[in-house]
């Protein structure tokens, strides 16, 4: 199938342009299957189109709490904020600074001029907010932990039953959207992958003769697999990959 839509097809697809059935490729299934994670860990990594930004909403529970950190999926690989926390005991609703200032303000900003001082205002707001509270939001993410941790007073705003909403970056499940397996890098990365590890297989038989003086190359194999891993991994990473300054967390 030109077009895979599963990881079996996506398999089928690399092994034909490897010359299979007409070639009998010597790799085992085991094999197979780690350069198919490979490939996909890869892709997901440092493929712009293998994730996706996200908004994660999430309810603090007693263990969070006593933890002092959210425990985020795998799948949450980069965090760049998450939505202001308010203290659990301020006033909400009508009686909010924020619901009185839309309510009085937001009209105006129909008038020529009044967008900047509205912009003004909700700046020196925030301003007063860092100078009174201090800057306590501050998060500390890595994806290898899935641990959040928020450094804030935990019993003044993360109080168990407390939402928070995190902002980041998801990698895109290929299972739950097939059309992954039918990507181009993916499809062409994978190819290469299989192929270095036949020639890596082929490698010990290396000058044996077989029956009709047939001798096996298995270095060239690997060699030129060698060579197509690393100019893919340059043209993704070049084409592809979203700026490291751009991930935050």
């Amino acid at each position: 199938m030109a077009h895979p839509q599963s990881r079996q097809q996506l398999v089928d697809y690399c092994l034909r342009q490897l010359g299979a059935p007409v070639l009998e490729v010597n790799l085992d299934d085991d094999q197979i299957d780690d350069r198919v994670d490979e490939a996909i860990q890869y892709y997901q990594t440092y493929h712009s189109d293998a994730m996706a930004r996200t908004f994660y909403k999430y309810q603090i529970t007693q263990t969070d709490f006593n933890n002092k950190y959210v425990t985020l999926p795998e799948s949450l690989i980069y965090v760049y904020s998450i939505f202001p926390v308010k203290y659990a005991n301020s006033t909400q609703g009508i009686f909010s600074v924020d619901y009185q200032l839309h309510l009085n303000d937001l009209y105006d900003l129909r008038r020529p001029g009044n967008l900047i001082n509205y912009e003004m205002t909700r700046q020196y707001l925030d301003t007063l907010d860092i100078l009174l509270n201090g800057m306590d939001q501050g998060i500390i993410f890595s994806r290898h932990m899935n641990r959040l941790q928020i450094n804030t007073d935990w019993s003044q705003r993360l109080m168990p039953g407390t939402w928070i909403v995190v902002e980041g970056q998801q990698t895109i499940d290929p299972d739950q959207f097939v059309s992954v397996y039918n990507d181009r890098t993916l499809k062409k990365y994978l190819t290469a992958l299989l192929k270095k590890q036949w020639g890596q297989n082929l490698i010990k038989f290396e000058g044996v003769q077989l029956p009709g003086g047939v001798t096996l190359n298995g270095r060239q194999i690997y060699d030129d697999a060698k060579e197509e891993i690393e100019k893919i991994e340059e043209d993704t990473r070049l084409a592809f990959e979203t700026p490291v300054d751009f991930y935050v967390g």
